[in-house]
């Protein structure tokens, strides 16, 4: 394949920045779309050119396709970057942008179907000997049938669609009796959310961790693990802190893992960045549950503990280049901790929180990265997922990268809406993140609103009574003077008192 020369990046805000940064390294131009929303973001002015795609709503800007493909034509564009969310995962897509003859930076459209359907993965992946989820093997819908299997496997049991993602269309199901009521809703969700009523039964693992493979395979059949990522940290099934290495995965079962995630890759001929995700028991069984055929949010704390550009990697790979390295080249270097900076409140069910973000000042420092597409004075669309930026530390092991991230969220300052920092800062201060032992259903056992309220320990307290006293006597003493005015110290001062 020829040497790609123009990059179109079909997406937004700090996906788009950040694949534009790799692009530019490697000396490619780069094409920005965006919508009316994101005409002043920082990705359409990093960009060499841009393109305005239409109204905000996504089906109005985003998942313009034919659109996207015809502006690549207009403006000779090489090659198409979906970043993750909108067109990446989208088979019809990719195979329009393979037959405009262009180069879909991703794998080809045939893996990105067989992934996209969880029962075909299923399917797909049997012949490997991949540990699944005791569960149905294609798509249920007679439910007298459905009983049967779900008698069989044992309650609790989960009913997923099988285009799902997101939690949407999905529910857990406690005994018989709500059986019934939950596939509707299933079915029901599924259909609206994926145009897609298709639903399997598998059993629910009640406490699972969340664990992903990283795998990266090139055109001619090469493919390695980048290890895993720890992803348990969720609300509403979707994940808010990551880390990597995982503080449970032992080095047996790290290679027991990628192997398998390996062999996942093999099942679809997959090539590309890929993630591989597991669900993990109380006993550190594992066991498979999707493919993500395009790169992850995440992915950054990968590329801290293996030194690995892997946008770099997914552009060398649609050049046709062949791996560079195999699996004992690569190593784990340090821990790294990955924190979504979402707008939203956490006090308020995470619901969104939109609005301006008038003060917006990020942290510095060594071993610290942000990844965002916003600036001071911007404001939050209403029409997008609302997060801000993905804030990264590395260092020498995870108690030091864990300290890192606590000083960086700290000194990131953000004003004129809520965001999941603080959150984020009590998870990670938590002893049940710091010692490892925690699982999906963290936020539910945890977090209560009322831990983030603005508290003052015991010592603050009792400076802060002293504090009045002292200003009460000298209140009282300058009142006794003639023509003497009674002045309040200023903040500053009790604040200097209360930081000491």
């Amino acid at each position: 394949m020829p040497k790609i020369k123009k990059i179109l990046v079909a997406n937004r805000g700090e996906i788009s920045l950040r694949i534009m940064r790799t692009a530019k390294e490697m000396g490619i131009k780069t094409v920005a779309v965006y919508s009316e929303a994101d005409r002043l973001s920082p990705h359409v002015k990093f960009a060499d050119e841009a393109v305005c795609l239409g109204p905000p709503p996504s089906n109005q800007s985003y998942l313009l396709g034919e659109k996207i493909i015809e502006v690549c034509k207009e403006l000779n564009v090489d090659a198409i970057h979906p970043g993750y969310g909108f067109l990446s995962e989208n088979t019809d897509f990719a195979r329009k942008v393979k037959d405009a003859g262009l180069i879909f930076i991703g794998p080809s459209p045939e893996s990105i179907e067989v992934m996209g359907s969880k029962l075909a993965a299923k399917q797909a992946v049997s012949a490997y000997d991949i540990p699944l989820v005791p569960g149905t093997e294609e798509a249920i819908s007679d439910i007298s049938e459905a009983k049967k299997v779900a008698a069989e496997i044992g309650y609790p049991i989960l009913i997923k669609a099988s285009a799902g993602g997101g939690g949407k269309g999905m529910r857990i199901v406690e005994n018989e009796a709500e059986f019934e009521e939950q596939m509707d809703r299933a079915i029901s969700e599924a259909v609206s959310a994926f145009g897609d009523g298709a639903v399997f039964i598998e059993k629910y693992i009640t406490s699972p961790r969340h664990i992903e493979i990283q795998v990266l395979g090139d055109q001619f059949g090469n493919t390695v693990y980048l290890f895993e990522r720890e992803c348990s940290v969720q609300r509403r099934h979707q994940k808010v802190i990551e880390e990597a290495p995982s503080a449970v995965v032992t080095p047996e079962m790290r290679k027991a893992m990628g192997e398998a995630a390996v062999g996942v890759a093999k099942a679809c001929n997959y090539y590309g960045a890929g993630t591989v995700e597991f669900i993990v028991d109380d006993s550190l069984n594992f066991y498979f549950l999707e493919m993500n055929t395009r790169l992850q949010v995440e992915h950054p704390v990968t590329e801290m503990i293996t030194g690995k550009d892997l946008v770099r990697e997914q552009i060398w790979v649609a050049e046709g280049k062949k791996l560079s390295y195999n699996q004992e080249d690569l190593t784990i270097n340090g821990h790294a901790v990955e924190v979504r900076v979402y707008a939203e409140d956490p006090c308020n069910n995470f619901l969104p929180d939109i609005g301006t973000l008038e003060t917006y000042k990020r942290p510095q420092g060594p071993g610290i990265r942000v990844d965002d597409g916003f600036e001071e004075g911007m404001k939050i669309p209403i029409y997008y997922d609302p997060m801000i930026a993905k804030l990264i530390t590395h260092s020498e092991n995870r108690t030091a990268a864990i300290e890192k991230m606590i000083r960086a969220i700290e000194d990131y300052k953000i004003t004129g809406i809520q965001t999941t920092l603080g959150f984020c800062k009590f998870t990670l201060e938590h002893e049940a993140f710091t010692s490892g032992n925690f699982d999906t259903k963290f936020v539910e056992r945890y977090f209560k609103p009322e831990v983030l309220d603005p508290v003052f320990s015991v010592e603050e307290k009792e400076l802060l009574s002293a504090l009045a006293v002292e200003f009460f006597a000298a209140s009282k003493g300058k009142a006794n003077k003639k023509d003497e005015t009674v002045d309040a110290p200023k903040v500053s001062a009790w604040r200097k008192r209360l930081d000491h």
